[in-house]
């Protein structure tokens, strides 16, 4: 308990402290009054002065906000980068995606994206790498030697070596396994050099060769059990596919009750450990379509990111101003063949009467999608081309003159005949509006000079029935040619037999002077050596005329934008439009400049 004392000095002590605050609120009211509220009724006489800092103030904040955005966009700017989705709708279905069976649009589409090769083609269509790291040939011409890279694996995670190279390549030679990449293989022998090298050695000297050398190649592990004649039927090629390429198989969804509506969705992920590097794009998506129109719909309606397989750009598509039309160039040409064995196409001046009959220029000028000129059976740039010696087009009275020395005049129906005989003939095609429109304008042009032409169009399977058999009059058909000028397949006499592994010789063409030539230069090395070689062939073969060719196709690929690093500037077919996936871009995001 505190004392009486104590409880009296806390007492002085408070009463002083009390005094102290209201003395000091005393103040700050005199001082508030004094020092605010008699200043503010001069607050008017300032305001310009105040106005003008504030007024400061916001612009020196302004500019460094500017400041700021300005050298961001200096030094930032909206970059490529990894990431993302794309969606691709192809035209047609998927059937397989074995690399030695497929040949639909989609089927190499899907194999140029889960299976890789000993080589592939860059956007100049130069033959490098995929798989291979290097290859040598031997002085005499007959061996080869591949080298692998080092440390390639299949999708599973398999070791990828020499012993696959060898699998592959046996089972496409089988004839059990029915390839149609096998008579491009007969005779050669393949061999392993250990794990990482391949030798193939050839009967004889074959110029083109390396370029066999681009097709996928498949898993002994999974697949050596497997009889060649069962090859083509097994899961492997439809629910599992396991390759080597930059993407890997996911899934497969098929969608729609009827043929008509029906639909297939294929999901494909990056492939880590591919040879080239693990692809930039998070995810490959295919759709198949079976109609063009669908297919132009999708694109429109922004279900999909890129379109293969259109002809034309749809009429509704061309004021998309976010739309990215590639144009390539195919090393491919669309020729007219006469079948040569067949009246009347058995008479050389009726050949040549048709061809001198033939403008290729109005035809090429006037088809409704970008196409380039051809003037003979070699494209502009190969090996062996001459400006100098070219088909003869594009001269009525020429061709006129050579029908009336060949016996086939005017009757009063105004068609050509010869003993009773009308020259008429039918012209088989494709059902294809660009092929059409080519059709209807040989027929005009012909109807001038007093042929009659009937036209007949085939849907492709139909087509592909007749080609074997060689079953028409006149052929109006795409060819490939490839990068090497060895036409041997199209226009040696072998290759017209039906019994021929390919019979690709669709006008059964009959040249002794081609033969040797074609012979000839095929089996040398030195490309001034082929050029001259293949000379009499380009001879023979403007002279003789079975065929007219009529334009080099482009390949057509829409994109929505962005798609960046596409740039190809030469392809041998559509799927090579994928072969530097692995480095497509489909996103943007602010990056640092370099400079």
């Amino acid at each position: 308990m505190f004392d009486r004392a104590t409880r009296l000095r806390w007492r002085r002590k408070f009463r002083r402290s009390k005094k102290q605050v209201e003395g000091i609120g005393q103040q700050a009211e005199v001082g508030v009054e004094k020092h605010f509220f008699k200043r503010v009724s001069r607050l008017a006489q300032v305001r310009r002065f105040i106005a003008s800092w504030v007024v400061l103030f916001v612009l020196l904040i302004g500019g460094v906000l500017y400041q700021t955005r300005s050298l961001g966009a200096h030094y930032l700017s909206p970059q490529p980068a990894a990431g993302g989705i794309y969606n691709e709708g192809i035209l047609g279905s998927f059937t397989n995606a074995n690399p030695i069976y497929a040949a639909s649009s989609v089927d190499n589409s899907v194999v140029e994206l889960v299976f890789a090769g000993l080589f592939t083609f860059d956007a100049n269509n130069k033959l490098v790498g995929e798989l291979a790291k290097s290859w040598k040939v031997d002085a005499r011409g007959l061996n080869y030697t591949v080298t692998l890279k080092q440390g390639l694996t299949w999708h599973d995670g398999q070791p990828l070596t020499s012993a696959d190279v060898v699998y592959t390549y046996n089972m496409i030679k089988n004839p059990d396994a029915k390839s149609p990449l096998a008579s491009s293989w007969q005779g050669i022998k393949v061999k392993a050099k250990g794990p990482n090298q391949v030798i193939f050695t050839l009967p004889n000297i074959l110029s083109s060769f390396p370029y066999s050398m681009v097709n996928g190649l498949l898993p002994k592990h999974l697949l050596d059990g497997v009889p060649a004649s069962q090859l083509r039927s097994v899961t492997f090629n439809t629910k599992s596919p396991i390759g080597s390429g930059p993407f890997k198989w996911e899934a497969v969804e098929v969608i729609g009750a009827t043929p008509e509506e029906r639909e297939q969705r294929i999901a494909l992920e990056p492939f880590e450990d591919y040879a080239n590097g693990k692809p930039a794009i998070d995810k490959f998506l295919i759709r198949t379509f079976n109609s063009e129109e669908k297919l132009a719909s999708a694109l429109k309606a922004r279900q999909i990111d890129g379109a293969a397989g259109l002809t034309t750009v749809p009429e509704n598509l061309r004021g998309d101003s976010t739309l990215k039309e590639y144009n390539i160039p195919l090393t491919s040409q669309v020729n007219l063949f006469f079948k040569n064995t067949v009246a009347p196409f058995d008479e050389v001046n009726v050949r040549r009467a048709l061809s001198y009959a033939t403008d290729t220029k109005a035809i090429v000028d006037n088809i409704a999608r970008p196409v380039g000129a051809v003037q003979g059976p070699l494209l502009k740039g190969q090996i062996g081309y001459s400006d100098k010696i070219t088909q003869k087009v594009g001269d009525q009275n020429k061709a006129k003159d050579l029908l009336d020395k060949a016996g086939w005049r005017l009757a009063q129906d105004g068609l050509r005949q010869k003993k009773d005989k009308t020259l008429s003939f039918a012209l088989t095609t494709q059902e294809n509006s660009t092929f059409d429109f080519v059709a209807q304008q040989l027929k005009k042009q012909w109807a001038e000079i007093g042929v009659n032409v009937d036209i007949i169009q085939q849907k492709d399977s139909d087509l592909q029935s007749a080609l074997t058999v060689h079953n028409y009059d006149t052929l109006l058909y795409g060819i490939a040619i490839g990068p090497d000028p060895d036409v041997f397949a199209y226009w040696h006499s072998s290759q017209a037999d039906l019994r021929s592994p390919n019979s690709l010789n669709f006008s059964e063409y009959n040249s002794a002077k081609a033969d040797r030539s074609l012979e000839a230069g095929r089996t040398r090395e030195d490309n001034r050596v082929r050029s001259v070689k293949y000379k009499p062939f380009l001879e023979a073969w403007t002279s003789d005329a079975p065929a007219v060719a009529i334009y080099q196709p482009r390949y057509l690929y829409l994109v929505r934008e962005p798609l960046f690093n596409f740039s190809h500037r030469l392809m041998n077919n559509g799927s090579d439009r994928l072969n530097d996936v692995s480095n497509w871009m489909v996103r943007r995001e602010q990056q640092p400049v370099k400079y």
